[in-house]
């Protein structure tokens, strides 16, 4: 043995051989942080641009890694479609995202080519043959994490695929019913959207980020969620109601075929276009599921685009660029069964005053179901009897387009929401004048009867109105229903002096002052001030119309500001409108709420509005019943 050091050294290093192989055997452990571990298992081809670990399992399973399949594609998906040994599930779900990786990495330019609108329906498809055709429902695998990438899988393939054909409309005939693309049959969307014309954009809800939205609504559910933008429409003024043009709607693509392999099969598709307002639910493989929306989207679009914060001191200043009648405009399509609440601004404002107030309202899901807003944009400077009589012929056109006959639900139970000065009109659009407002109207008894009569004829419409008949709830939020003095101050005085009243009313206010004069061309002209001398505390039509009574079918609510509270509460204010001039008797709730003017924007406000909203909905027969949280809200809120 000791003469053969050849051999011993050769035994020593098959020994060593044999433990390192031993070793190299061995299974190793470590610690995964829990944050890490939570984001492997939500990791995939969309989030992390990675496979995720369940379908690198099953690549596994069958001697394929994603490198290998991202460089021979075709070999690796028919490998994955064909494997024995893979249960459907796990193979349909596999297939869904390489098919969206693939699509992924083509999709790089500003166009997308035909091979990857394929990959992406490829993708769609598969996650639909999961989801569908499977042996176990949907519902038996709501806890599967594998069901939720599913789903997104085919969520972001929609996405894609929609904005894709969109892109392709305007070549088609207006009567088309098929078409081929990218080697697919894709049929004529079947769609229950409200739109006047075909829309000339389509976006995706999900690449939208808003400043200036507290939340974002949207409803969990199936299918891609886009915004809808129709052609601007003529802005004709004998209209006064907008249609939106910004429209919530929620994509979803249906496969040809009944069975599991008639789907993987088939090249026939077509979008379902839906209407998530209308639509809760949608049918699709036989099957009615929850339908996915963004109800944030289009509204936070349409503020961005709208241009109103200067758009609205135009108004105010009666500058060119301003509007000079009031719009109704409706924030959703019209729906005859949805009660409408109106909702008008204040001086210097427009729609931008509701910005959380209506998102918040139309996020809440029972409110959304049973509600629709109405929003009042007008011009500002005009005074306030012009506003009134203006809005109120431009709600009773609107009124009566969408239902001549007056018996839609929509309509016979209006509530009115005015902030500040609109609080003003809405509490007269729902008040009777009488006779009581000619006092304001100079001394006439000089006049002939001819012209005592053309007088009255003129300044009736501004003088004597009465309750609208369809309200029957308001809301007056800071509201300075007698008046405030800050309007007397010299700031506003100055601000006053900037702004034009518009031609036609100064020439309809001259043509009137000269009915008053006598015969040799003496009288007292009528004095005509602008919106904000309008709202002072000593104005006469302030002081007049304060007194006017409110009609007894109508419930309203006060919500009310307070700023920097000194003394009690009869001598505070919100910084603008004293608390004396916003409240009101026989008002069937009031809330103060610590705030600047701007209270209808507080969280407190809009948990008060919900709360009689609820409550106006339950005297209409509705189910809905007071959250907790908003009965916490107005608890908190209330004057102790």
């Amino acid at each position: 043995m000791r003469g053969d050091p050849v051999g011993h050294l050769s035994r020593l290093a098959m020994a060593a051989l044999l433990l390192c192989l031993n070793a190299c055997a061995m299974v190793g452990v470590s610690r995964v942080k829990p944050g890490d571990v939570v984001n492997e298992r939500r990791a995939d081809v969309i989030g992390s641009g990675r496979l995720s670990d369940g379908t690198v399992q099953v690549l596994n399973g069958v001697a394929l890694t994603g490198k290998h399949c991202a460089q021979s594609f075709g070999d690796c998906s028919a490998i994955v479609e064909h494997a024995s040994g893979v249960d459907e599930e796990r193979r349909l779900s596999a297939l869904s995202e390489l098919w969206l990786g693939r699509a992924l990495r083509g999709d790089r330019g500003p166009s997308m080519d035909d091979a990857t609108l394929d990959a992406y329906l490829q993708s769609a498809r598969y996650a639909y043959a999961y989801l569908f055709y499977t042996r176990r429902t949907p519902d038996e695998r709501v806890f599967d994490q594998r069901q939720a990438k599913v789903i997104a899988f085919y969520d972001y393939a929609v996405e894609r695929v929609v904005g894709r054909w969109f892109q392709e409309l305007p070549k088609l005939d207006t009567a088309w019913k098929r078409t081929q693309l990218a080697g697919w049959t894709v049929l004529r969307p079947d769609t229950d959207l409200r739109l006047a014309a075909a829309p000339t954009e389509l976006l995706p809800a999900s690449s939208l980020r808003f400043k200036g939205l507290r939340n974002v609504y949207r409803r969990d559910g199936f299918g891609s969620d886009f915004v809808a933008v129709a052609p601007r429409a003529p802005d004709a003024a004998a209209v006064p109601w907008r249609q939106p043009r910004y429209v919530a709607m929620t994509g979803v693509l249906a496969f040809g075929g009944n069975t599991l392999d008639a789907v993987l099969h088939t090249h026939q598709v077509q979008l379902l276009a839906r209407d998530p307002y209308r639509d809760a639910q949608v049918d699709i493989a036989g099957r009615s599921v929850p339908l996915g929306a963004n109800f944030t989207a289009p509204y936070g679009l349409w503020l961005a685009r709208s241009g109103f914060a200067v758009q609205s001191i135009r108004s105010l200043l009666g500058r060119d660029g301003g509007i000079r009648a009031p719009r109704v405009l409706l924030m959703q399509p019209y729906d005859p069964d949805r009660l409408t609440v109106v909702m008008l601004h204040g001086l210097a404002s427009s729609p931008e005053a509701w910005v959380n107030v209506a998102n918040e309202v139309l996020g809440d899901e029972t409110l959304r179901r049973n509600y629709q807003v109405w929003q009042v944009y007008y011009p500002t400077n005009a005074p306030i009897a012009v506003n009134l009589l203006q809005i109120r012929r431009a709600l009773d056109a609107t009124i009566r387009h969408f239902d001549p006959a007056g018996s839609a639900r929509a309509t016979r139970h209006m509530m009115l929401v005015g902030h500040s000065m609109g609080g003003v009109i809405a509490r007269l659009l729902v008040s009777s004048s009488g006779d009581r407002l000619w006092s304001l109207v100079p001394d006439g008894k000089h006049l002939s009867a001819a012209k005592r009569a053309r007088l009255h004829r003129r300044l009736a419409p501004y003088l004597q109105f009465s309750p609208m008949p369809q309200v029957d709830s308001a809301v007056f939020l800071a509201a300075p229903q007698r008046g405030t003095p800050t309007a007397r101050h010299r700031l506003a005085r100055w601000a006053a002096e900037l702004i034009r009243l518009p031609l036609s009313l100064l020439k309809e206010m001259a043509s009137i002052s000269d009915l008053l004069k006598d015969e040799s061309g003496q009288g007292a002209p009528i004095h005509l001030p602008n919106s904000v001398g309008n709202l002072s505390d000593t104005d006469p039509f302030i002081a007049a119309t304060a007194k006017l009574p409110i009609s007894p079918k109508v419930r309203y609510h006060s919500i009310i500001g307070l700023y920097k509270p000194h003394g009690d509460l009869a001598h505070s204010s919100d910084g603008v409108v004293p608390y004396a001039s916003a409240h009101l008797a026989g008002a069937a709730s009031e809330v103060v709420i610590p705030s600047w003017h701007s209270v209808q924007e507080a969280p407190a406000a809009i948990l008060e509005l919900r709360r009689i909203m609820r409550r106006h909905l339950q005297r209409m027969g509705g189910a809905a019943s007071t959250t907790l949280l908003e009965q916490a809200g107005a608890k908190a809120a209330a004057p102790g």
